[in-house]
């Protein structure tokens, strides 16, 4: 006989009965204890910001780590679930910043960096309790009395040692890369930081520049951009190597671009003349001349010429792209190897530089 089941079950009820049945005979401390001396499988889980209240966002992942944790000790191995707290970065110095009513680099350096910092220690712990109550709720198994933080010493000088490591073993160097950048802020953002969320999408025009092509006269390749304000630090064009492109002759000019980009940029075919047709592959290697006069003596350095890359497309644009390794990811990789240098004429606060003198001290999206 099966025992009656209530048809008015309370399942939040049985929750509660099950995490305190949990809490009382200590099973998550048993589930431990009972593998002491198995093989450790060690679990890496990123900690949270304390600054803020758990939400959605943190519910699925956290779900997916208790999990695996869970699989592993029934296979009989030991894991432990310390718990941590994300005590640097954006999130809690823009939350002191905020309570202060100061913004910005420039500001914070005004108020004082140690004193900003004992500040932003002060609040980094402010919902941890509520943290923990959540995640117990959640029935997430996690040791919270063994806690650590990313702001004690320990703990900072381990990853100081293990950067120390890798610099003695030569597994370290200098290099570029891109990454989304902050002007308010002033520093360059993670991608964890982007999810966070908090920022807003906006429009930048789209623009069709001519290059002109050396070796012939009044001819131009037609290059496409989403981000006008990188043309001073343009070093390069990039094709694609198999895409179709044609040279078409319109009144005293001619251009080269993609085939199947010319109704974009012509109502009607009468508008213009086609010359010649060639696949990317043959424009590779094709100099230009600099748009603009600031980085003119990178040609050098093997700038300024027509590159193959595999994510040009005929979906937008002329098929052709404008190039500048040092504001795009794309940019960068097309340009790695070439010899063409990185440039960046930018300050901390996105501002050109005196290598941009026409447009010096001001902010980029303003020029």
């Amino acid at each position: 006989m099966y025992k009656s089941v209530d048809p008015k079950v309370s399942f939040p009820k049985m929750e509660e009965r099950i995490l305190e049945y949990w809490e009382k005979n200590k099973i998550f401390e048993r589930s431990i204890e009972q593998r002491e001396g198995c093989k450790e499988y060690v679990f890496y889980d990123g900690p949270p910001f304390a600054t803020g209240l758990p939400h959605f966002g943190h519910f699925v992942p956290g779900t997916i780590k208790d999990i695996i944790p869970r699989y592993q000790t029934m296979k009989g191995l030991q894991v432990s679930r310390r718990f941590g707290w994300d005590c640097h970065g954006l999130p809690v110095e823009y939350e002191m910043e905020k309570e202060l009513g100061i913004s910005g680099k420039k500001e914070i350096e005004d108020f004082g960096i140690a004193e900003f910092n004992e500040s932003c220690r002060s609040i980094v712990l402010r919902y941890t309790k509520e943290w923990e109550s959540i995640i117990t709720r959640l029935g997430r198994w996690v040791d919270f009395e063994h806690d650590y933080k990313t702001m004690d010493s320990d703990y900072m000088e381990s990853i100081w040692w293990v950067v120390k490591s890798l610099w003695d073993k030569g597994l370290m160097y200098e290099g570029h890369y891109i990454l989304p950048y902050c002007p308010r802020c002033s520093t360059v953002l993670s991608n964890h930081e982007l999810n966070l969320g908090g920022y807003k999408d906006v429009h930048d025009p789209a623009i069709t520049v001519k290059f002109k092509l050396k070796g012939e006269d009044n001819t131009f390749i037609l290059a496409w951009t989403t981000t006008p304000w990188t043309l001073p630090s343009n070093l390069a064009l990039a094709v694609g190597a198999d895409v179709d492109y044609v040279k078409v002759k319109d009144g005293e000019e001619s251009y080269i671009l993609a085939e199947a980009r010319l109704e974009a940029y012509y109502r009607d075919a009468s508008e213009y003349e086609i010359i010649s047709r060639m696949k990317g592959a043959e424009l590779v290697g094709s100099d230009y001349e600099p748009l603009f006069p600031y980085f003119g003596d990178a040609a050098e350095k093997g700038a300024f010429k027509v590159l193959a890359a595999d994510y040009v497309t005929t979906e937008d644009g002329t098929g052709i792209v404008h190039t500048a390794p040092g504001f795009g990811e794309d940019d960068y990789a097309t340009c790695k190897g070439t010899g063409i240098p990185t440039v960046c004429p930018i300050d901390e606060e996105c501002r050109f530089t005196d290598e941009v003198s026409d447009y010096s001290d001001r902010f980029v999206k303003d020029c």
